[in-house]
Parts: C-alpha cells; structure tokens; sequence
C-alpha cells in the first residue's frame, strides 16, 4: 500500500513539473512572439511619431515604459474635464476628438490618424471626448514617466513641437474649410486629407491611383464637415460621375488623378488653399 502511494505522489510531482515547465515555456513562447511583434524598430508609424527621432537609447527608455490598448468602435478613450494617466501614439484606427455643449449638441473637432500623438505632456485633464471611430490600437505610455524622459530628452521635445505645430498648421486650414468652402470643396478636401495620410502611412507622397478607406459614415462625415447627410451623399456621387474619384466598394475610394481631386478642392500639393 505505501509503494502504491509513492509511486502516486511521484507520478502527481512528475505531473505537476511538467505542466509548470510547459506553462513557463510557452510563456516565454508568448513573450518572445510579443517582442517581435512589438519591437520599436519595427513598428508601421516609427518614421512618423513621437518617437521619429530617437536613437538606440531613447528607444529603449520609452520602451521600458510602453504598454498597449486597443479599443472598439464607439468606445470612448478619452473623456473632457477629466484626468488621463496616459498619453501615447495611435498605429491603427481612427480617433474623433469630439466636445459637448451644454445644451447637448455635439462637434467633431478633429480625428486622430495612425502617427497622431493622444494626449497632452504636463497637462492629465482632456480637453476633448477621444472616442475610437474604428478599431483603434493605441501605444501608449505611463504619464508622469513619460514626462520625466521628456525633461531629459531634446529629440522627443523637438519632435513634439513639430508635430504640434502641424496640428495648429491643421487647425487653421480647418478653419478656413468651415468658413469659407463650399460643399464641393468641402468633401475634396476631407477626401485630400484622407489620401495624404493614407500615403504618408506608407512613407511616401500621394499619387494616381491612391486607394484608402472611409474611416467615417456618411453621417459622421455630415457632422464633421458641418453639413447634411444628404449633401455629402450627393457630392460624393457628383466626385464620382465627374471621375475625381472611384469608389471600390462601400468604404473604399480610389483617386485616379490627384492634382484633379487638390483642383476640386482648391488645394496645392502641400493642402494650402489656392488663390
């Protein structure tokens, strides 16, 4: 009887070493399949973000602090008047930056593209609603490390003032959209946008042929644009018959000559409006 027992908890350790010897194996499998997958120098927006020039060692210091999110359609990442404990760059996915009156009326003030920096370094309250218009992934970093590194790093400073002044850069042609386009000029030129940072995605400029996806609905586009569902409806179709643009399914749009979409638009080639 007591040779049974033994051989029993023998077995029952041999057992028990080996499920903890797979289990350690399989997560270091896991961790090794998430380091390749993640490494800095591979990432798609790497000559793009916040990160853009930073060398081995600067890598390595936001590296240590990075972690990942994603998030769903819909599914808010940011809220107004509050604190975030975070802030990062988007690599996939589309993000509305949104604010809400008092009376409950709602703007889209901007969206957020792949590259794009979330969150503002020395201030945690959000300015704006962040909700995620398409499945976003996010990489994003701890709030008060991040700003420690920042102090002590001139690349990423430099880097966050260019990126900065783009938007501001962004921000006025918006203005200009809003105050003074028509509604022709007003869907070429969202369009324009999205072909530019599709092609800038790929590092290059955009051209013939370009084909990127609709990250918006024709009902989003409405609200963003400041115009009705039935008029973004009808100036795509009116793109479309003019051959401006193709339109590959639902979602996804082709431009078969650029400089005629910048032309509807009133664009030059660097999205400054033409006179």
């Amino acid at each position: 009887m007591t040779q049974i027992n033994l051989k029993q908890i023998n077995l029952n350790m041999i057992v028990r070493a080996t499920g903890s010897y797979m289990s350690n194996m399989q997560k270091l499998s896991l961790r090794n399949q998430r380091e390749q997958r993640e490494r800095c120098c591979e990432c798609p927006i790497r000559h793009r973000a916040v990160c853009t020039y930073c060398g081995p060692q600067e890598l390595a210091l936001l590296d240590a602090i990075k972690f990942y999110k994603t998030f769903q359609p819909g599914q808010e990442i940011a809220a107004a008047g509050e604190s975030t404990e975070f802030l990062g760059s988007v690599i996939d996915g589309v993000v509305a930056l949104s604010k809400t009156l008092p009376d409950g009326r709602r703007q889209t003030v901007g969206l957020m593209f792949p590259s794009d920096f979330i969150g503002r370094p020395l201030q945690p309250v959000a300015q704006y609603d962040a909700i995620a218009v398409t499945p976003v992934r996010l990489c994003l970093f701890d709030r008060p490390r991040f700003e420690r590194i920042l102090r002590d790093t001139p690349v990423l400073q430099n880097r966050l003032l260019e990126m900065t002044l783009d938007e501001l850069d962004a921000a006025r042609d918006w203005m200009l959209l809003l105050g003074r386009k028509t509604a022709n000029e007003k869907i070429a030129t969202f369009l324009s946008i999205l072909a530019r940072r599709a092609a800038a995605l790929d590092n290059r400029a955009p051209d013939d042929g370009l084909v990127f996806a609709l990250p918006l609905t024709r009902e989003a586009i409405a609200d963003y644009l400041g115009l009705t569902i039935e008029t973004v409806s009808r100036q795509i179709t009116a793109l479309r018959k003019a051959g401006v643009i193709e339109l590959e399914d639902a979602r996804n749009v082709r431009v078969p000559d650029y400089a005629a979409l910048l032309s509807v638009a009133r664009e030059d080639g660097d999205g400054g409006m033409i006179a």
